[in-house]
């Protein structure tokens, strides 16, 4: 595959990584250790908060509403609506099951799911309003049980009033205004006053996907959720400055945040380099999306599009953006992505607001081998199997076998039993 880069991201360091994961191998366990005391300590320390309490009462949840114009109630409510019913869809299409595979073997799966889960809404520099949605609807269309939610107080010492209102709208059994590391592990490993969970799910920056991967096997995640990545694949046809504008959606998010265009076409990409310097300087938030597109942003050219293909599944990105004459032709040849959007007039961030689909998706190439959450996340399937006499002699004898085979004397005893049993006399 030939390929060329006019910009090439800035690499990460080992020393960088080897850090990280140290500050957050002492703050969860201060956390398992110290519980409550560690929470109010590392509060303190990074947020600059110190509530009597953590958890938010209900009562004060429900007031957020007031605080929010009526435009934002009824985007949320639309949002709410959305992200339920798309996952309901999800769900009609598992469906527990049982048959009978051979004479006497029945078997099949029942669909159960997690019986709680922590849902975590970052809210550094902005609070965004609909991610709690992208981790609570799914849950609750799953039929969790107990459902809790940690935001941190951000900027402003407080949940945002939005955020606040679509948890209470949704019915989260329990609110806690606490952020990063901490938050992670006082739901994974509960503390006197906040019950761990079964699975902490949601995104977040280094600090808490670093946090999810360290406590992953003492409870559940989801993925490795990362800052954002954008990718656009594009032919000749696309305009720069939809391309620019859809990239420099992403590179908002965070510094860390990473932009990337894989093109058959010199001319756009050079186009839309100078586009997004152009747009940088519109932005209210420059500071922050520059940053991430001088670190991180990358643009390709490549000879065709099946190029560009391999190229984007060996990317893997989070968001994936098709701007071609044909995007479904081009769908076809892609296999690694957490989300994609079809057409120059889908861009991304319609699903990272309210469309339906979830916008909590795996980053760093997580997309080669996961897909992002959804309603299957929060269910288990988990079998089951009968077998009557007749069907129990015949597994038996295959069973002890191959037990004798591998030398595992008590597994061939289990199934030799039966058969002494059920079929005294025969071999």
């Amino acid at each position: 595959m030939y390929y060329r880069e006019l910009k090439a991201e800035k690499p990460v360091t080992a020393e960088d990584t080897r850090q990280l994961q140290e500050t957050v191998r002492e703050i969860l366990g201060r956390v398992k250790s110290e519980g409550d005391s560690a929470l109010r300590y590392y509060s303190k320390k990074f947020d600059n908060y110190e509530p009597p309490a953590f958890r938010i009462p209900m009562e004060e949840a429900a007031k957020a509403k007031d605080e929010l114009p009526p435009a934002v109630v009824e985007e949320l409510d639309f949002a709410i609506e959305q992200v339920g019913a798309f996952a309901q869809a999800q769900k009609d299409h598992l469906t527990a099951f049982e048959t009978e595979l051979k004479p006497g073997m029945r078997m099949g799966h029942r669909v159960v799911p997690v019986e709680s889960v922590g849902c975590y809404l970052p809210a550094g520099r902005y609070p965004c309003l609909t991610t709690g949605v992208m981790a609570v609807m799914p849950a609750k269309v799953a039929g969790v049980k107990r459902i809790i939610a940690c935001s941190s107080p951000g900027r402003s010492g407080a949940i945002s009033p939005g955020v606040l209102y679509t948890l209470y709208k949704m019915g989260v059994d329990e609110i806690y205004c606490l952020g990063g590391v901490q938050a992670i592990g006082a739901m994974a490993f509960g503390t006197e006053t906040i019950g761990r969970v079964n699975m902490v799910v949601g995104p977040g920056n280094k600090y808490v996907a670093e946090a999810k991967r360290q406590i992953f096997g003492e409870v559940g995640i989801d993925f490795l959720a990362g800052p954002s990545e954008c990718l656009v694949l594009a032919d000749d046809s696309a305009r720069a400055d939809y391309v620019a504008a859809d990239l420099l959606a992403q590179c908002e998010h965070d510094p860390s945040a990473r932009g990337c265009l894989v093109t058959t076409s010199e001319q756009l990409a050079r186009a839309t380099l100078t586009e997004i310097e152009k747009q940088l300087k519109e932005r209210t938030t420059e500071a922050v999306a520059r940053a991430s597109w001088q670190d991180h942003g990358r643009v390709v050219v490549v000879d065709n599009l099946a190029d560009a293909a391999r190229y984007s599944d060996e990317y893997a990105p989070e968001h994936l953006e098709i701007h071609a004459r044909d995007p479904r032709a081009v769908l076809a040849t892609l296999h690694n992505y957490g989300s994609l959007f079809l057409g120059e007039n889908t861009p991304e961030v319609y699903a990272d607001k309210i469309a339906g689909p979830n916008h909590i998706l795996p980053t760093g190439a997580a997309a080669q081998y996961t897909g992002g959450l959804w309603v299957g996340m929060f269910l288990k399937i988990i079998t089951h199997m009968e077998v009557d006499t007749p069907a129990s002699i015949k597994l038996a004898r295959y069973a002890a076998a191959q037990a004798t085979y591998e030398g595992m004397d008590a597994h061939r005893h289990a199934a030799a039993i039966r058969i002494n049993d059920l079929a005294p006399g025969t071999d």
